[in-house]
C-alpha cells in the first residue's frame, strides 16, 4: 500500500517525531510505500515552551522524510493537500494531540479526501488535551468531523472520541513499545555513564516537567521515601515546560537537595537507556493522562513502574505485577515507592514485565490502521 504520515518528524524531536517514524519503519518493514510529510514550522518560537523544537544529530537512516508544512501559513496546508491530493496514498495518517494543530490537519485532510481514494486515519494521543484553551472542543470537533476513522489507545481517549462523534469506524490497541533506543545496558555501565554512584537505589522521573505529569506530588512523597530507605535517590530527567523554580524551592524545603539528583535538559535518543538502565524503579505521578510513551520505555527496558489511577495509565500496568497503580496523592505515592523497596526481592517484577509487554507490539499498531482502512473501504486484502 502507498501510506502518507502527516505530522511531526525529523528535525524535530520528541515522542510525537519518535512515534511517527517508528510507525514508518514498521510500515516500511511490511513492505509498504510510505512518506512522512512533516513541518517547515511546526509551533511559533513564542508559543514553544522549551529551549529547542529540534534534534541535533542525522535524520533517522531509511526513511523519506518531507518538509512541506507550516502550522501557521494556510497556504502550506493547501498545497500540501493538494500535493497529497494528486499522490493519492490508500490510507493518510494524522497523529492528533493538540487543537491547535486542527486547522492544518483538517484542511490537508479535506482536500486530500477528495480524490475519492484516499482513506483518512488519526492516531489521538489525546482527544481533551491535558491542560485546556479555549476553543478546544470547537476545533476538535472540526478536526475529527474532517477523518474517516481513528486509532486510540486507551479507554479514555475512546470514551473522548465518541462524545464527538459517536459513528466513527476506530480501532483501541495500546500505545507501541518505544524500542528504538537500544538495548538494556548494564547497570554500573549505565551509572557510570551518567556520574552516579553506584552505591544507590534509583527511582527516575523522565520526561517533560508540565503541571499535569505531577512532579510536585513525587517530590512531596520522597520526603517519606527518603526518611525510610536513606539510600535511596531520585533522578529527575527531562526539561522543564514550566518555571523550575516552584520545584527547586520545594526540594530544598523538604531538605532533599542531597536526596534529588537533576538532569534539567531535553534527553537525547542516545541517553536513554543509561537512564532506563540505571534505575531500579519508574514513576509516573501524573495528575491526568490518557497513555504515555514513558510507560512504553520502561517496559522496553523492563523497569517496574508506579503510575496513579488517572486515564490510560492504569490499564497499562498490572497492579502488584509489572509494578503498582495508585492515587496521585503524595502519601499514597510515598507507600507504593516503600512497599516496592520492601518486596523488590521477593517478587519476580521482570517476569512479569516480560510477558506483558508482548503485547506492545508495532505490528499490533499497524493491523489495527489497516483493521479500520478494511472496514471503511470494504476491502480485506490489505490487512
Amino acid at each position: 500500500m502507498k501510506i502518507a504520515i502527516a505530522g511531526t518528524a525529523y528535525p524535530f524531536r520528541g515522542g510525537l517525531a519518535a512515534y511517527n517514524e517508528r510507525l514508518a519503519s514498521q510500515f516500511q518493514a511490511e513492505g509498504h510505500n510510505v512518506s512522512i510529510i512533516t513541518f517547515t514550522t511546526q509551533y511559533p518560537s513564542f508559543l514553544f515552551p522549551g529551549k529547542s523544537q529540534y534534534l541535533n544529530g542525522p535524520a533517522p537512516s531509511g526513511l523519506d522524510i518531507r518538509r512541506k508544512i507550516s502550522s501557521v501559513n494556510p497556504f502550506t496546508w493547501l498545497s500540501t493537500g493538494l500535493k497529497i491530493k494528486k499522490e493519492k496514498p490508500d490510507i493518510l495518517i494524522f497523529k492528533y494531540w493538540i487543537p491547535f494543530m486542527s486547522p492544518c490537519f483538517s484542511t490537508i485532510a479535506r482536500i486530500a479526501r477528495t480524490n475519492r481514494h484516499t482513506v483518512i486515519i488519526s492516531i489521538f494521543d489525546n482527544v481533551i488535551p491535558h491542560e485546556k484553551r479555549p476553543g478546544d472542543t470547537i476545533l476538535t470537533k472540526y478536526f475529527v468531523n474532517s477523518i474517516d476513522g481513528a486509532v486510540v489507545m486507551s479507554e479514555t481517549v475512546k470514551a473522548d472520541l465518541l462524545r464527538f462523534r459517536s459513528d466513527i469506524p476506530l480501532f483501541l490497541t495500546p500505545h507501541p513499545l518505544f524500542d528504538h533506543f537500544g538495548q538494556k545496558l548494564d547497570k554500573k555501565e549505565a551509572l557510570a555513564r551518567l556520574g552516579l554512584d553506584s552505591n544507590f537505589t534509583y527511582i527516575l522521573f523522565f520526561g517533560f516537567v508540565r503541571p499535569y505529569k505531577g512532579l510536585d506530588i513525587l517530590i512531596r512523597a520522597f520526603r517519606w521515601v527518603r526518611e525510610e530507605y536513606a539510600d535511596t535517590r531520585l533522578i529527575i530527567a527531562g526539561e522543564f515546560y514550566e518555571e523550575k523554580r516552584p520545584y527547586i524551592k520545594m526540594i530544598e524545603e523538604n531538605n532533599l537537595k542531597d536526596h534529588i539528583i537533576l538532569f534539567d535538559r531535553f534527553i537525547n535518543n542516545d541517553e536513554v537507556a543509561a537512564f532506563f538502565s540505571c534505575c531500579d524503579l519508574v514513576v509516573q505521578p501524573y495528575r491526568n493522562a490518557t497513555q504515555s510513551g514513558v510507560t512504553q520505555i520502561a517496559y522496553h527496558f523492563e523497569k517496574p513502574m508506579i503510575v496513579t489511577d488517572v486515564g490510560g495509565l492504569k490499564e497499562m500496568v498490572l497492579d502488584g505485577k509489572c509494578g503498582y497503580v495508585v492515587r496521585p496523592d503524595p502519601l499514597d505515592l510515598a507507600q507504593a515507592i516503600m512497599r516496592y523497596l520492601s518486596e523488590r526481592f521477593s517478587i519476580d517484577f521482570t517476569r512479569y514485565i516480560i510477558e506483558e509487554k508482548k503485547k506492545y507490539s508495532w505490528d499490533k499498531m499497524t493491523a489495527g490502521i489497516l483493521d479500520i482502512y478494511s472496514k471503511i473501504t470494504g476491502d480485506d486484502s490489505k490487512k
